[in-house]
């Protein structure tokens, strides 16, 4: 399974969250299977986005189009760090 860690400051969480709610259809069509949303104990508004791809090729055109730049600067986004992972292993204890 292929997966993106993204963690990122916004400006507010609700608004942020709003939009992220919305972009739910081009998320999934895009490739995203499932996501886990956290944040910092001492700071709701730095984000962690945690999610699983059907390949880190779509998700990486998928994060560095032009229309995503544009959702993310309307959902008060800054300064996004993305790392594109490979899963090697899962278990449960």
């Amino acid at each position: 399974m292929q997966h993106v860690l993204i963690i990122h400051e916004v400006a507010s969480y609700p608004a942020w969250k709003t939009v992220f709610d919305q972009a739910a259809a081009i998320r999934k069509e895009a490739g995203e299977i499932s996501y886990r949303l956290l944040r910092f104990d001492r700071d709701a508004n730095r984000i962690v986005h945690f999610s699983a791809w059907s390949s880190l090729d779509a998700a990486r055109r998928f994060f560095e189009s032009a229309e995503l730049v544009e959702i993310r600067k309307q959902a008060g986004v800054k300064a996004p760090e993305f790392l594109y992972l490979h899963e090697i292993e899962q278990g449960v204890l």
